[in-house]
Order: structure tokens, then C-alpha cells, then sequence
């Protein structure tokens, strides 16, 4: 009875991992928002994604290179599934929603945050794409992309790996007509 005892009480992996594992999330921002809401959520500790371009601004007696967010009203969040933690992002000032279906918030495949950090990560041009939801997903092989996932498209002969966050319907895509690809 004592060595059963013992064994209950030296089994630190039942107490410790009761957190569920963490997952991203879109989230809907108040226009303008994004930069404070994800300062807001690093303050909490909260892990962010804030995927942003770096465009010109012109004014009459000067330019300025500006950090505008890649999708407007929204960011991501890596949190558990849990209410908990869901309200946690909530009272967040300046957020709207967590994107979801309904009451239940979906998760944004880590994948495509991966591949959304990679294509931001290099010096690559793209360009903002219409969602699509039909279409080959494929996965680049070699070159400073390998790995990176997206759906494949063709007009007019042009190839172009489309890169999208399923859950907020927004989609980037690049030129792939030099990067050999493989169905996923």
C-alpha cells in the first residue's frame, strides 16, 4: 500500500501537463488596431503573430517607410484551446473577436503561420491574392522557400503558389515558376 502510494506521488507528469497543447488563432482587430492589440497581448504574455509589409509613404515634404499590417484587422494568437484563455485574449482592448465558426474559434493550421513567417522572412515579391478554396496544396522543394505550402494556380501560363490563413480568408501569392513543387 505504501509503494503504491509512492508511485502516485512521484508522478510529477499528471500535475504538470494538464495544459492543453497551444494553437493559433485569428484575431479580429478594431481598423487600425493590430500594432497596439499585439503590444497589449506581449504584454500578457501572450504569443503573437503580426505578419506586416514595409511600404513607402509619401507625404508633401518627405518619405517614410511604414510597417502596415499584410492583413488589415487582424493578427494571430497561440494560446490552448480553452475558455480561460480565450477570454484572456478577449479582454484585450481593441479586439473584436477571435475568428471562428459560430461561438467555437478555429484554429489556423500552424503550417500556414510557418509558411506565412518563411515567405515574410526572405526578400521575395509577393502580392495580396484572392482567397481560394479550390486548387492543388502543394509544397516547394528546395531553394530559400523548401518547404513552404500553399495552393498552386495557373493563368496564362504563369504559376503562382498562393499562401493563406484559412480562418480570416486572406491570401498572399508569389511567382512560382522557378521553385519545383510536390503535391501535399
Amino acid at each position: 500500500m505504501s509503494a503504491q502510494t509512492q508511485i502516485e506521488l512521484s508522478s510529477p507528469t499528471a500535475v504538470t501537463n494538464c495544459e492543453p497543447e497551444a494553437s493559433w488563432f485569428a484575431v479580429h482587430t478594431r481598423a487600425r488596431h493590430e500594432k497596439k492589440v499585439d503590444t497589449l497581448l506581449r504584454g500578457k504574455n501572450i504569443d503573437t503573430f503580426l505578419p506586416v509589409v514595409t511600404k513607402v509613404q509619401r507625404w508633401s515634404d518627405r518619405k517614410t517607410k511604414v510597417d502596415f499590417p499584410l492583413f488589415p484587422c487582424y493578427t494571430f494568437v497561440q494560446v490552448p484551446f480553452s475558455a480561460e484563455h480565450f477570454v484572456r485574449v478577449l479582454r484585450t482592448p481593441g479586439i473584436v473577436r477571435i475568428v471562428g465558426s459560430g461561438s467555437e474559434p478555429l484554429p489556423v493550421p500552424k503550417e500556414q503561420i510557418a509558411s506565412l513567417r518563411l515567405l515574410l522572412g526572405k526578400n521575395v515579391p509577393y502580392w495580396e491574392h484572392p482567397f481560394l478554396r479550390a486548387g492543388q496544396r502543394v509544397r516547394v522543394l528546395g531553394g530559400c522557400l523548401d518547404g513552404l505550402e500553399g495552393i498552386l494556380t495557373e493563368v496564362k501560363s504563369n504559376r503562382t503558389l498562393v499562401i493563406s490563413a484559412d480562418p480570416i480568408q486572406r491570401s498572399i501569392a508569389i511567382r512560382a515558376e522557378d521553385y519545383d513543387v510536390e503535391p501535399v
